[in-house]
């Protein structure tokens, strides 16, 4: 019997692609129309982004430990969070979850040290790209990591808040993140993290100066993984 999934959400257009995405690649292994049990539990963004302007990261994990407790009191064996910035208070709400987590840039990394890349440029909210969540990881697993310049990491930030969250994907901004992608390219990354959850529904891999690691997708194939697992 498959693992019951618990999903810590923020914002719901990567939260959804999260949850289609572990859906879909579920058929195949259980079976059509099959996927694990799954249960999503949020908060408005409103209510993370007043912590996260104000860098009141506690108060960020306190919101995440109240949504893995009610997935948890639903049944769900283990949580997600695809959602990259919030993981700067992974820590604190592993610390007092009564459930298990998986931390969406570990799954990244592992990845991206599978495939060899060795220098990857980080794309995200200008929390993200500023932060530690991905530097602290990549530190681990031996890569280099790369973020854009203030003005262009302003201009994303703009982008994934103004655009992305609300579900507006314009050819604009598609081709804006191909730019910043080039200039990782030119500076020596070999790969590119998509580190916010709304990017891979704008970004085209196919049509990318770079390799692209898709955080979104990753996570609810690592989620998937571990439901499946015979322990």
């Amino acid at each position: 019997m498959a693992k019951h999934i618990g999903i810590v959400a923020c914002s719901a257009e990567g939260a959804a692609l999260c949850y289609r995405t572990i859906c879909t690649e579920a058929a195949p292994a259980m079976g059509k129309h099959s996927h694990p049990e799954i249960t999503m539990h949020t908060y408005p963004l409103s209510e993370y982004l007043v912590h996260i302007q104000a860098g009141e990261w506690e108060k960020v994990g306190e919101l995440m430990i109240r949504s893995a407790r009610i997935v948890a009191e639903a049944g769900a064996d283990f949580v997600i969070c695809p959602d990259n910035t919030i993981h700067q208070a992974f820590e604190l709400a592993v610390s007092q979850s009564p459930i298990p987590w998986l931390h969406i840039a570990e799954v990244v990394a592992e990845e991206a040290k599978q495939k060899g890349f060795t220098r990857l440029g980080i794309l995200g909210t200008k929390y993200l790209m500023t932060g530690p969540v991905y530097p602290n990881v990549l530190k681990k697993f031996g890569i280099s990591y790369q973020i854009p310049p203030k003005q262009q990491r302003e201009q994303i930030d703009n982008i994934i808040f103004g655009e992305l969250v609300n579900g507006v994907f314009s050819e604009k901004s598609r081709l804006y993140f191909n730019e910043v992608m080039q200039d990782f390219k030119q500076t020596g990354c070999d790969g590119a993290i998509l580190g916010c959850t709304e990017i891979p529904l704008i970004v085209e891999p196919n049509d990318c100066p770079l390799p692209t690691l898709d955080s979104t997708r990753l996570l609810a194939g690592a989620a998937l993984r571990k439901a499946l697992a015979k322990d």
